[in-house]
């Protein structure tokens, strides 16, 4: 654990820590078999079947309503055919980011709350990305890991990370990311941004998180970046109508409906997939937004904590 911000670098908050700066290496072997054209879909399916756990999670997800296959999918080979090596290999790396980062020490930040949120941000990037006739396939894990810099800091150095939460506290109006600069001397995407890089991930998911305070910077990256943006302050529920989407991606009211409605279905099904020990409810109403009322059921403990409320 890091514990002064004297000088503190982000390249400190990347050394000491395996659990953290090892990369996911299957996403890695999966993406050697996608970029050699002499190998097969057998090839994909041996490098995922080497972790089972991991091979029951990602049947659980394409045999679900996520996908709406009409028959049963047995086995991943089946799976890679149907819907791509490059959507199972972002299916994996979902996967794994979420295991890896299941729990965080300290009880500073509520891991089901964390994953949630960008579970939705993600689910909302894809579907706004379909509408703009934009490729998905990176979207959902662009907004899936937008946020992956904080928990860099709250595993990393707790005590900065959590006076950035008490100064945010104390003052509602303050920005996140200038209260993270003040304090520990840079913000969460550019610690994130660090950490993908480090990982060796596509340049779209780095760029993307490196981007997001920055929408007046030109980068082949930053229509994919703006998406995020905006999924991001949906899924917090910061969004009292559409116009954000319809003004700046040029969507009709209808579509922006359409593309928040889905994703909520989505989620219902992927959200108790990735974390099973939980639950969650959408309330829904007659007209748009509806309020959302995220609640999280522990069955350990037999309890219920709300996580956020949307209302318009």
């Amino acid at each position: 654990m890091v514990n002064s911000q004297n000088s503190l670098k982000i390249s400190d908050l990347l050394q000491g820590d395996l659990q953290l700066t090892t990369p996911p290496n299957i996403y890695f072997e999966l993406q050697k078999v996608i970029d050699n054209p002499a190998l097969s879909m057998e090839a994909a399916a041996a490098v995922i079947e080497t972790d089972p756990a991991l091979t029951i999670k990602l049947l659980k997800i394409v045999n679900s309503a996520f996908y709406g296959f009409a028959s049963k999918i047995v086995n991943i080979k089946r799976a890679v055919s149907l819907i791509g090596a490059t959507e199972l290999q972002n299916l994996v790396l979902a996967a794994i980011i979420i295991d890896k980062f299941s729990t965080m020490p300290g009880g500073i930040i509520s891991m089901q709350e964390f994953w949630a949120k960008s579970l939705y941000c993600g689910l909302i990037a894809k579907e706004l990305a379909c509408l703009k006739a934009q490729s998905s396939e990176e979207l959902f894990v662009c907004g899936l890991l937008h946020h992956i810099g904080q928990l860099v800091f709250f595993r990393r150095i707790p005590e900065l990370a959590r006076s950035v939460l008490l100064a945010k506290q104390s003052n509602t109006d303050a920005e996140e990311i200038e209260l993270e600069t003040s304090i520990i001397g840079f913000n969460h995407y550019e610690a994130g941004a660090a950490l993908a890089e480090l990982w060796r991930l596509p340049d779209i998911i780095i760029e993307s998180i490196r981007l997001h305070t920055t929408p007046e910077l030109e980068s082949p990256c930053q229509a994919v970046a703006s998406l995020v943006r905006i999924a991001n302050r949906y899924s917090l529920g910061n969004i009292k109508d559409m116009s954000l989407i319809t003004d700046s991606l040029g969507l009709t009211k209808d579509h922006a409906e359409l593309a928040l409605a889905k994703s909520q279905e989505e989620f219902d099904v992927i959200f108790k997939i990735f974390l099973p020990k939980l639950t969650f409810t959408f309330t829904h109403h007659d007209r748009y937004p509806p309020r959302i009322d995220l609640c999280i059921f522990n069955r350990k403990h037999r309890s219920v904590a709300r996580l956020y409320t949307y209302t318009d």
